[in-house]
């Protein structure tokens, strides 16, 4: 069976791929900046990162940063995948990152044409955002006594561990190029999403939509984030929120 490398393998994402492929019998290693035997920055590269693809056939690469990087990262991982031999690069990226211009999504797109010019068999999934960014961004702006948020903005959020599953099975089969978006079950306004968090946290604050100035926000307003025809996910966030 070929040997399996999961590129941020410690982190959210990551930790549940190798998990799943684990459990169908892979033998995988993960890549990490702080995981032994093979702790690699990407962004630096060199005989480490060499090493740990020696007799590798295929990559999962779930390693990114919202500190910049990714596309350095990308292209060490990519030169030296070739050097090893690899047949199959699978990459998570996220949907919209053609039509919304955030920064970090350019990079994402760009990290995606990298592995597209490869020369390496490839597979790119690009799902939506995952439960957790949303409550992340709730428990930042509830330091405030009211909640201010985007107006007019929905989110889809999606089960984590089902993005895992779906990269796992990518990743047993044959190089498939872009694969059909993943999203979560629902549509919901952030407004929604908000008030649904304060509910299960008990927080009480006063909810507030803000117009922003900007194409990045138009573009989330106009849901160019958004996967309607690809809701297949099936945790909600309500799901998410009895859990945590």
């Amino acid at each position: 069976m070929t040997t399996i490398l999961v590129t941020g393998g410690t982190g959210t994402l990551g930790r549940l791929v190798t998990e799943r492929l684990r459990a169908d019998g892979h033998e995988v290693r993960v890549l990490s900046r702080h995981s032994r035997p093979h702790a690699v920055d990407l962004r630096r590269g060199g005989a480490a990162l060499d090493a740990a693809l020696a007799g590798v056939g295929t990559v999962v690469h779930c390693a990114t940063t919202q500190t910049g990087g990714d596309e350095k990262a990308a292209r060490h991982l990519v030169e030296a995948a070739r050097r090893a031999g690899v047949e199959h690069l699978v990459y998570i990226s996220i949907v919209g990152v053609d039509r919304v211009p955030l920064r970090y999504y350019r990079t994402k797109l760009a990290v995606e044409r990298m592995i597209e010019e490869s020369g390496l068999g490839w597979t790119v999934l690009r799902a939506t955002q995952f439960h957790d960014l949303p409550v992340m961004m709730f428990r930042a702006l509830a330091k405030l006594p009211v909640l201010l948020l985007p107006a007019g903005v929905r989110d889809q959020p999606v089960e984590v561990a089902e993005v895992a599953e779906r990269l796992a099975e990518l990743a047993a089969r044959p190089p498939a190029g872009h694969v059909q978006d993943m999203g979560g079950p629902e549509i919901r306004t952030v407004e929604s999403l908000a008030r649904a968090w304060l509910r299960a946290t008990g927080r009480r604050r006063p909810v507030l939509g803000v117009p922003l100035p900007g194409r990045t926000y138009r573009a989330f307003r106009d849901g160019g984030h958004l996967a309607p025809e690809q809701a297949t996910g099936k945790g909600t966030f309500e799901d998410y929120l009895k859990r945590s």
